[in-house]
């Protein structure tokens, strides 16, 4: 069994993935026990999710990009907390959702570039509650949250018509929250 501290220790690291923390910082942020937080750290750089760099008196710890699971760790870290936790947990409120994507560049916490968006809603959607949730995390989060929302017929015609906003969604870089990966590919490939 993964101990509760691990837990939060994932999740501070993998929410803020290019920060760097010393061992009280950690203590602070997750609210647990020096000897635990130790324990912990010891642990993950034995398994090689964390690297640790000294600077001058204090040894700073930050995640391994490298890890052989990196991303599916921080997948699985999107999804289980923050918005994607919101999402998840509030789906029925929401309507019929059929996907939720967030781009990779929101997820890596980057501010999207021009005619980006952060996150791609696709379903009949009840548009107040959505607006909710996302305005709760753009307070969290101290910025607007660029996001589309597209019934499923809307979203097939403008994929059948190449549009380049729906291509630049297919092709880009994301994570899903709500739904498969490989429906939502399978599904929404031209062609296909």
């Amino acid at each position: 069994m993964i101990s509760k501290v691990r837990v939060e220790m994932m999740e501070l690291f993998y929410t803020h993935i290019e920060e760097m923390y010393y061992v009280r910082e950690i203590t602070r942020e997750i609210k647990e026990e020096i000897n635990a937080v130790r324990r912990e750290l010891d642990r993950m750089l034995a398994a090689g999710i964390l690297k640790s760099e000294q600077r001058g008196n204090r040894l700073y710890y930050f995640l391994n990009k490298k890890y052989p699971y990196f991303q599916e760790i921080h997948q699985m870290v999107v999804k289980s907390t923050g918005l994607g936790k919101k999402l998840r947990k509030l789906r029925r409120k929401l309507g019929s959702v059929s996907f939720v994507m967030f781009s990779g560049r929101f997820v890596r916490g980057l501010v999207p570039r021009q005619g980006e968006i952060d996150m791609l809603v696709i379903g009949e959607v009840v548009l107040p509650e959505l607006e909710l949730i996302v305005k709760a995390e753009e307070k969290n989060l101290g910025r607007e949250i660029n996001y589309a929302i597209f019934s499923d017929d809307e979203f097939e015609f403008r994929k059948t018509r190449r549009d380049p906003f729906v291509m630049d969604v297919l092709y880009g870089s994301r994570i899903m929250v709500v739904g498969n990966e490989d429906d939502f590919v399978e599904r929404n490939l031209p062609g296909v």
